[in-house]
Order: structure tokens, then sequence, then C-alpha cells
């Protein structure tokens, strides 16, 4: 009878710990407009963590994760989709910027709408700062050639683009998106994905934004210069904030001291 006790006991257990495993309903909410609300999306990739504190039973939470590797780090995944330059259809491929240009390619959600002609226009605006030092910039949405051509040909004062200085890449299929992983599924639109892409082709850095918040063409930039001084220099590191003439850093316990002592 001791031994039949015991074993209820046991069995009981278990099956309390198994119910506690079940993983708990978690949702992540993202705007439901550009103005900032947006239904939950449930991510299809979960990981269940347990966290023990004290005596207390383990729970289970819900973590989104992705499966796959990050992006920085490896080869930027290649494309070739028609874009709209100089108000003419074209053809862009990535790969064919490989050993000649560093490239910034940037996501956003949709043609005329709000915070993206803001950093669209801005791009523009500073182009020929990336271009002095060895840059692309390339600009990418889901929307057809067509929606891209007629948002360029309307006045800025309109909510529109004017002429601008790079291209704009259609991703109709959702491909590009899907594989830079931006791409919000149920939505069908890409989130504020920015990828700086050295000359081998490399992802260097990435940022990613949820809708209701815009880029900064400047940080965009510093963090490029720093890619290219680290490139030019492999002994050296920038440290936070680092810009063209600032005093970088020895990655070395010893001669990383100059440096913090010279501040």
């Amino acid at each position: 009878m001791a031994c039949s006790a015991t074993s209820t006991s046991f069995i009981s257990s278990i099956a309390a710990a198994k119910s506690m495993a079940t993983p708990l309903s978690k949702t992540l909410t993202l705007p439901n407009s550009f103005s900032g609300t947006r239904k939950s999306i449930q991510s299809p990739v979960l990981r269940s963590i347990s966290l023990t504190r004290g005596s207390h039973s383990a729970k289970s939470f819900v973590v989104k994760a992705s499966s796959e590797l990050p992006l920085v780090g490896n080869v930027a995944p290649d494309f070739e989709a028609e874009a709209v330059f100089d108000q003419e259809f074209i053809k862009v491929k990535l790969s064919e910027y490989i050993g000649k240009k560093y490239v910034v390619l940037f996501f956003y959600p949709l043609d005329f709408t709000f915070v993206c002609p803001t950093e669209i226009t801005a791009f523009s605006d500073r182009y020929e700062e990336f271009k002095q030092i060895n840059t692309e910039v390339l600009g990418v949405s889901v929307d057809s050639v067509f929606s891209h051509l007629a948002w360029v040909q309307t006045d800025r004062k309109s909510g529109g683009l004017g002429d601008l200085k790079y291209p704009l890449i259609s991703d109709v299929t959702k491909s590009i998106s899907k594989s830079y992983g931006v791409l919000i599924p149920d939505q069908g639109v890409a989130l504020r994905g920015l990828f700086i892409i050295d000359k081998e082709g490399v992802i260097q850095h990435s940022t990613i934004n949820n809708l209701a918040i815009g880029r900064s063409v400047d940080e965009t930039k510093r963090t490029l210069q720093a890619l290219q001084y680290v490139q030019e220099n492999p002994d050296e590191v920038c440290p936070a904030g680092w810009k063209p003439g600032d005093k970088s850093m020895k990655p070395d316990p010893r001669q990383s001291k100059d440096y913090f002592a010279a501040l």
C-alpha cells in the first residue's frame, strides 16, 4: 500500500510538471496603423524558458525567437528586382555591387504613408555624402514600380517624394523582405529594417524599427564610417559614438589603457 501511495504521488507530480511546462500564450503587440496601433501577431517560432525563483515551482515563459542565424556577419541575401530611378523602370541586382561599393539597404512599409517619405527624402538629400564614401543607397518596399513612380512624381509638399538620387526597389513578391527577416507575414508589409553591407557582400550592421519610428541618416552614416575605418585598420576598434577624427582603441588589455587614460 505504501508503494502504491508513493507511486500515485509520483505520477501526480509528473502530471503537474507537464501541465506547468505548457507554454503560456503571449503575443507581441505592434501598431495597427502608422499612427502606432496594430493588432497583435503571433511569431511562428516559440521557445520555452524555465525560470526558478527560490523554492517556487519553475514557470514556463514563451520567448519569441528565430531559429535562423543572425544576418549580421553573413553574406547578404542576393536579389534582382525592378526599381524606379530617374522616373524610369530599371533592374537592380544586389550582387553587382560586390567588390565595388558599400550598400545601405533600407526597407519601409508602404508608399504614400507618413513617416516613410521623411526617411526616403532625407537619404536622398544627403546622397552625395554617401557617394563620397563609396556607398550606394537602396530603398525597398512591397509596393509596385507603378506606385513608386506615382509617388516620385508627386510633389513633396503634397506628401510625395519628388526626384530621388537613388533607386526605389519593388518587392511585390515580398521575397526580399522575407529573406532579410523584416516581413510582417499577416500584414504583408516590412518593418523599418536597415542593413549596411560591405564591399564583400557581408552584412556588417542592421537595425529594425517598428512602424512608427523613423531612422537617422546621421547615425547610419556614422556607423558606416566606423565600419570602413575598422576594415581599413583591422587592429583597431571604434568606441561608442566614434566619428572620423576621433581616437580609436586597440582591442588589447594593455594597449586599450592608452584610450582610457586620455578620457
